[in-house]
């Protein structure tokens, strides 16, 4: 973008056309002029590996899971709808599904902190038998989650009815009474009616004729109910950042500050320190993890950033603790380019590995960076999403704006990256060679109110490796339809469909949906 005008630039022959995005769906959202409870603010976004469900977390300690719809009425994946000729939805569809308390406030008496209920992140697991499977965490808690359909138990064939009376009291009836009785889920009776009972109760005169064991139906009616099967705790000193599932469906990581420790999901009273970079006196410490995430097939593999702006990869069969890295990949800051915000800048917030595991995405507060995990000798890629941002960094970092933590994702085929902004604008970026798609959406009913499209901006070739940055709008005060920004609408959370070109993104307490 030069002098306000945009640049016409042809797309690469055989590069990927700019998808064109559309709004799907919106859940929870805001009246105009509504005022946003703290608690309702979506702090999580999760797919699970087939994309068929979704879950989000937000700071009130609620989990809300939500269920696909449009492939349900015939079963089956879009392939096989399309095998048996049945039309196949243009996008996905979702429904709100059911909704737990993952965790409550808490109080740590030694330490005098109270501990959040804020859900921190959500990871799906493997599931069984028709349930699912889900981790949330807060600062210090993690819980294992389970979820599935059962069948509602009534008690009927009652001797007493309570819809008749004598004197004081109910009198004892026939079962087959077709006069309705109060009755509860499971076979519970409301307190009233048991008060009354046995507060009233008088036998009629000459007794009760006869007497009914009462006996438990099951109804063809199903409830949801999600039960929390383990709880992992007090293993951490420090803030927990990320948690992650392990490929071999039996175990999963979690980290803080300072260390990653590696958990087996049926064992809550144990786990295993596998990385500690707190050093032996704190005033020597330099640097912090930021995010970890086990590599998506390979068990033994996983990558962890810091705040210094690297990621390292480590192997976990080469030693019980990993103090040494497999693989370092950290970019050197240009000569005479260092400042006073050089370090909070090059912070990684988040890393993604892509979903065939060849590349990590990580993003710090400037860029969004696309690591070969073959290649340790810089970013294949880089996009700048906050460079317009450079004049104001002072101001960012009087008001903490500069601390914020977005997050990342890539598509499920790999030829596109997503990040958020703030005034509720997400960036999407063409990965594959020779793109130039950099797209601008706002999370509202109308997405591309304010795009932008800006062409690709290629440096030189480094040993015949093409290192591409790209740009967003890059105006100091207003973006290119000259709006300005709002640093309190954040939009730190998005997650990308698993198979299809599909974003669910959140906008304060709204779930946004869009499909390309």
């Amino acid at each position: 973008m030069n002098g306000g005008k945009d640049e016409v630039v042809a797309t690469p022959a055989g590069s990927p056309q700019p998808l064109d995005w559309n709004f799907s769906q919106v859940f929870g959202e805001r009246a105009a002029g509504e005022e946003v409870q703290e608690v309702d603010i979506i702090s999580a976004i999760e797919f699970d590996k087939t994309g068929d469900h979704l879950a989000t977390g937000d700071r009130g300690g609620r989990v809300v899971l939500f269920e696909r719809t449009d492939t349900k009425d015939h079963g089956g994946s879009r392939k096989d709808l399309e095998r048996m000729d049945y039309p196949a939805s243009k996008h996905p569809e979702f429904r709100y599904k059911t909704e737990f308390q993952s965790h409550e406030p808490e109080f740590d008496y030694l330490k005098s902190l109270e501990i959040e209920e804020k859900i921190n992140k959500i990871r799906w697991c493997q599931t069984a038998n028709g349930a699912l499977f889900l981790l949330s965490t807060n600062d210090k808690t993690i819980k294992f989650w389970k979820v599935q359909e059962k069948k509602i138990k009534k008690i009927s064939d009652m001797n007493l009815d309570p819809s008749k009376g004598v004197g004081n009291g109910s009198i004892a009836s026939s079962s087959n009474s077709s006069i309705p009785r109060p009755c509860l889920a499971n076979g519970g009776y409301p307190d009233k009616f048991c008060n009354s009972l046995s507060n009233d109760f008088s036998f009629p005169p000459g007794g009760i004729p006869s007497l009914r064991l009462p006996v438990v139906a099951t109804s063809h009616e199903t409830s949801l109910v999600a039960r929390c099967r383990r709880v992992y705790a007090h293993a951490h000193d420090y803030h927990i950042n990320s948690i992650s599932s392990n490929s071999d469906g039996e175990t999963f990581i979690s980290a803080d500050d300072l260390r990653i420790n590696l958990w087996n999901l049926e064992i809550c009273n144990q786990s295993f320190n596998i990385v500690d970079v707190k050093p032996a006196n704190m005033e020597d410490l330099t640097e912090v993890i930021t995010s970890a995430e086990f590599h998506p097939t390979h068990c033994n593999m996983l990558a962890y950033s810091s705040s210094k702006g690297s990621i390292r990869l480590i192997d976990l069969r080469q030693s019980a603790l990993c103090d040494s890295h497999a693989k370092l990949f950290e970019e050197q800051e240009a000569p005479g380019s260092r400042s006073f915000f050089t370090e909070i800048m090059a912070s990684i917030s988040d890393i993604k590995f892509a979903k065939d595991g060849r590349y990590i995405l990580g993003r710090d507060y400037m860029t969004l960076k696309l690591w070969d995990i073959n290649m340790d000798s810089g970013p294949v890629s880089t996009f700048q999403v906050h460079e317009y941002l450079r004049p104001k960094l002072c101001d960012l970092y009087e008001n903490d704006s500069v601390f914020d933590k977005f997050e990342c994702c890539l598509s499920g085929d790999g030829l596109r990256v997503a990040t958020g902004s703030y005034s509720n604008l997400f960036r999407v970026f063409g990965c594959a060679p020779g793109s130039v798609e950099a797209t601008t959406l706002e999370a509202s009913k109308n997405p591309m109110r304010r795009q932008v499209q800006t062409p690709s901006r290629p440096s030189r070739s480094l040993s015949s490796i093409t290192r591409v940055v790209r740009r967003g709008a890059e105006s100091p005060t207003v973006d290119a339809n000259g709006n300005s920004f709002d640093f309190s609408a954040k939009l730190l959370h998005l997650a990308w469909h698993p198979t299809e070109n599909s974003i669910a993104c959140a906008a304060a307490n709204s779930l946004y949906m869009y499909y390309a």
